[in-house]
């Protein structure tokens, strides 16, 4: 669960983190009473739970009460990137002098926490690591030891000299903020040097994990603030795996490792998965179906690709649920299905028998992964 930045900076108030004085608002009419408080000059911030506000228009950097309140208004109606925004923070304006960035987030791959102090910031981390790869130190920490004194001086050494004992006490409380809320990410971009010396947080982004809200009472209070995308909800409420992405290919399989491998397949073959859809072991045709009409509610698919490897599951009742859902539902873009395993003949022949002008056979992943590229962007 992403967090919204006002609520991870809650966070970092119980801990200590220096913060810019702010304030959440709802309407524009508190945002400019804020601002009056604040004396005029201030940032309004939309609450989204995605990144890249400042470049597209989500920060705004106002000079007096009338403005901060024409910024959230316009804000409140217009959105940001599809999403919806209820709420604003408004913090007080202050001056600048170098920005850095700072994380400590799970890395899965080496079963450890991962640390980061880069001595730039106000960008995308990963931007920075291309460009500018001395800029960062990493350190890796071991879960059972925590965070160690020798690792954060390590981290902040490349920092200017005025910014190193700050930054320290903030990594180190980074570090308390996400052991103690069981969190998988915990992210400052910008951790800024203020003209005056003092560092503070202006950004906070806090990952929970999910599996870990039964003991987080007061976090999982937050998920009913959060907007719900609609067809991730009803997936969830029907027991499905589901994950929505950012592209043209919906994807079904069964079994996590098979979709994952189906959507490195569909890049390869050139075109973008718009989810991850796994149906489990044992599929039955009622599932499938299900998964079918969870998939095609999403307008921007335009092609689906069915991937399923037999083993539990029965390829004929994965067919059968195919049909199914074709009866339910006006399917009006093209289903590739590739079934290999348990009873793949059979299900096969009840695809073949269907007949359905929307059901595009495929031998093999490969084929299954290039013809569904190539249908979503337009061509036979």
């Amino acid at each position: 669960m992403d967090l919204f930045e006002h609520q991870g900076k809650e966070l970092f108030a119980k801990q200590g983190i220096p913060l810019v004085e702010g304030f959440v608002a709802a309407n524009g009419e508190e945002v400019r009473e804020i601002a009056e408080r604040l004396g005029g000059k201030v940032a309004v911030k939309v609450q989204v739970q995605i990144g890249g506000r400042g470049k597209a228009g989500g920060i705004a950097l106002v000079h007096s009460p009338d403005e901060a309140q024409a910024a959230a208004e316009r804000m409140f109606s217009e959105g940001f990137r599809g999403m919806p925004v209820t709420r604003v923070l408004v913090e007080r304006l202050v001056d600048i002098d170098v920005q850095f960035y700072v994380s400590v987030t799970l890395d899965r791959s080496a079963g450890e926490y991962l640390a980061i102090v880069s001595n730039e910031g106000g960008m995308d981390i990963e931007e920075i690591a291309r460009e500018h790869p001395e800029a960062l130190r990493k350190v890796h920490i071991d879960p059972m030891l925590g965070l160690r004194s020798y690792q954060v001086r390590r981290l902040i050494g490349h920092l200017p000299a005025a910014a190193r004992e700050g930054t320290a006490d903030i990594v180190s409380k980074m570090w308390a903020v996400l052991a103690e809320n069981d969190a998988t990410l915990v992210e400052i971009n910008p951790l800024s040097l203020l003209v005056g010396g003092v560092v503070v947080a202006l950004d906070a982004k806090v990952t929970v994990d999910d599996n870990a809200l039964y003991r987080q009472p007061e976090l999982a209070a937050h998920a009913a603030t959060h907007p719900v995308d609609p067809i991730e909800a009803r997936a969830k409420e029907l027991g499905l795996q589901y994950v929505a992405l950012d592209g043209e290919v919906g994807i079904i399989g069964n079994g996590a490792g098979l979709v994952m491998s189906t959507l490195d397949l569909v890049q390869l073959a050139g075109g973008r998965a718009a989810n991850f859809l796994d149906v489990g072991g044992g599929a039955s045709a009622e599932m499938m179906a299900t998964s079918l009409e969870v998939i095609l509610s999403d307008p921007d698919v335009r092609s689906v690709m069915v991937n399923i490897f037999g083993g539990i599951t029965r390829c004929d009742l994965v067919a059968e649920g195919i049909v199914e859902a074709l009866q339910r539902i006006d399917a009006r873009v093209p289903i590739v299905v590739r079934l290999d395993g348990t009873n793949a003949e059979e299900g096969r022949r009840i695809l073949s028998e269907a007949n359905h002008e929307r059901i595009v056979p495929a031998a093999t992943m490969l084929e299954a992964a290039e013809v569904a590229a190539r249908l979503a962007k337009g061509a036979p």
